[in-house]
């Protein structure tokens, strides 16, 4: 039992695993917003255009609801809820394109950083001055009488 611990210790403390913990926490987070900015954002005004019908009120009607002669359902009815399907779909087209433009701009930002830093690595270095040159002179010329 103390070597399986032991191994899950090891496991657990590993990067890779805190990271994709922090990975599926944002990802949450970003659900949130993305399903908010749908709902509360896109939705309403599409339904509107539309004439005010909630997408999520779709449905394609398979078998009706059965009602007794007191109005009590026996049994429900049996839908195909496709305007669901559309609105997850475009929940996910939305949070695709999102991750698209946060991946691009992170990638335009490395680009960037690695042009800057090629330029530096590129660029020339200053020209020593005269008295510069004429000091690393003077200590080789040294250095050469003292191993003579």
């Amino acid at each position: 039992m103390k070597k399986f611990l032991d191994e899950f210790k090891k496991f657990a403390a590993k990067g890779n695993v805190i990271d994709m913990a922090v990975g599926i926490m944002l990802g949450t987070a970003f659900n949130q917003i993305v399903q908010s900015l749908v709902n509360d954002l896109i939705m309403p005004p599409l339904g509107l255009i539309i004439g005010g019908i909630k997408f999520s009120d779709f449905k394609f009607v398979l078998k009706g609801a059965v009602i007794n002669s007191s109005g009590q359902t026996v049994s429900d009815a049996v839908t195909m809820n496709y305007g669901n399907f559309i609105q997850i779909f475009i929940n996910f087209v939305i949070i695709a394109f999102s991750l698209f433009m946060a991946i691009k701009f992170i990638n335009v930002m490395k680009e960037r950083a690695l042009k800057k830093a090629k330029k530096e690595e590129d660029a020339p270095t200053p020209a020593e001055s005269r008295e510069a040159l004429l000091l690393t002179e003077i200590r080789d010329l040294l250095k050469q009488k003292k191993r003579n």
